[in-house]
């Protein structure tokens, strides 16, 4: 895909469904006591895998568009799936229906595409075992062989790692366990989506804070709980590339609306005020136990003071909030005074690509200068960013970072991979091109 530099950004639009929320809705809803209506669902791929798999499990579904309507079969009521369940590109969809699928009374197959089974699966196998069901993987990589067990025990689990998918994936199997089951966050607090679902559809569960600042969710099982119907926000992590790119192209004005404002996900728009960039919440509110709201961005040039001889620094406790949009602030940091570091971060060589090296590769092709750490980056900034070739490696967010990087440079750049945004934001170039005024 060729993409010309923007001049400005300027327009008013709406994002699809929270991907992560829209995987927990179906996942939670599926495992309720009747019909539960989704609204706003995801368009990406990824969650289309989970209806997918959740299909293959027996559960009717039936979608309109972004509608979709889930036939909940209890916590007891799904079938074993006649051929492996294909999760596709997602993380999110293996992890979780591995903690459904570890409490049923039958074994299940998860597999999917070839940079899904490559990634490390070790950290829900040792918990799942811990409470009795046995997960195969070959070098605890995918496909993942489950079995079943309808005895799970309850365990008490310190995280190893920050992850919201490894914690959703014991809380989901704790639905099914003999017992107190309790999760530790020491690391610093995860996205809490899979919280607030279970609670929205009347799971209780409880929420204690230690004080050396651990988190601990518990939930007693077994537990069944009824169907209720879900307004899913719009996805920040796909809007924070569209407030990205009007943050920092000047004269720029947008407003997006209805995006969800979830604390654990929304770092990106403290990260960016605090360094000056201009951001507003206007008209904030709770729908379905998720925060949401409106957000205008205007363009506008940071403002840090030039002889600062340390560029700003995300790091530690920032890292986890902000994991998804770590390549999309490496290219803002470009632009920023001073430039920006990222350490802490070498979780990102474990998504879909090794996002570190493919972050780095594409800056320094546009004629960044940039320093890579094993645990992350740091570039050096303000840089005129040059139009390129630039390279997805096949990942979604690479490659929305580097259309942002793309609209910010000098001349025409080419993007290869560029059809791999639909993994989770399908309507990504058709949106840009609603908003964007190119340089003529």
């Amino acid at each position: 895909m060729k993409i010309k530099p923007a001049m400005r950004i300027s327009g008013r639009v709406s994002v699809p469904g929270d991907k992560s929320i829209s995987h927990r809705a179906a996942i939670i809803a599926a495992l309720a006591e009747g019909p539960s209506r989704l609204t706003n669902y995801s368009t990406s791929q990824d969650c289309a895998s989970t209806l997918s798999c959740l299909r293959g499990l027996g559960v009717s579904i039936q979608q309109q568009n972004s509608e979709v309507l889930i036939g909940g079969r209890g916590m007891t009521g799904l079938n074993a799936a006649t051929m492996p369940l294909d999760c596709g590109n997602s993380g999110s969809t293996m992890r979780m229906l591995a903690g459904v699928l570890a409490g049923q009374s039958f074994d299940s197959l998860l597999t999917g595409d070839a940079s899904l089974c490559s990634r490390p699966m070790k950290r829900i196998v040792e918990p799942l075992s811990l409470m009795g069901s046995s997960v195969h993987a070959t070098d605890n990589r995918p496909p993942l062989r489950i079995e079943g067990s309808k005895t799970l025990q309850p365990i008490h689990y310190v995280l190893p790692v920050a992850s919201a998918q490894v914690k959703s994936c014991i809380l989901l199997a704790a639905l099914k366990a003999q017992g107190r089951t309790e999760v530790v966050e020491r690391l610093g607090p995860t996205r809490d989506h899979t919280e607030r679902m279970l609670r929205w559809f009347g799971v209780p569960l409880e929420t204690q804070a230690g004080v050396d600042g651990a988190i601990t969710i518990a939930i007693n099982g077994p537990v069944s709980y009824a169907a209720r119907d879900v307004n899913i926000p719009g996805d920040i992590s796909s809007a924070a590339f569209l407030i990205g790119v009007a943050a920092v192209l000047p004269d720029s004005q947008l407003r997006i609306d209805n995006v969800g404002l979830n604390a654990t996900r929304s770092g990106i728009l403290t990260l960016l005020s605090s360094l000056g960039f201009a951001i507003e919440i206007r008209n904030p509110r709770e729908d379905c136990n998720e925060p949401k709201g409106d957000i205008l961005i205007s363009g506008k040039v940071e403002k840090r003071p030039a002889d600062s001889n340390r560029p700003p620094r995300v790091a530690g406790p920032l890292i986890a909030p902000l994991i998804d949009e770590l390549p999309l602030l490496a290219v803002m940091g470009s632009q920023l005074a001073g430039g920006l570091e990222i350490r802490d971060a070498g979780e990102l060589r474990l998504k879909e690509t090794d996002r570190i090296a493919a972050t780095v590769n594409n800056l320094r092709a546009m004629g960044a200068l940039v320093e890579e750490f094993e645990d992350g980056l740091a570039v050096t900034g303000p840089t005129a960013l040059k139009g390129a070739p630039l390279d997805s490696f096949g990942d979604h967010r690479i490659a929305m970072a580097f259309t942002v990087g793309a609209l910010l440079a000098n001349d025409d750049s080419e993007l290869t991979g560029a059809d791999c945004v639909a993994v989770s934001f399908p309507e990504f170039f058709s949106l840009l091109d609603s908003v964007v005024q190119s340089r003529v």
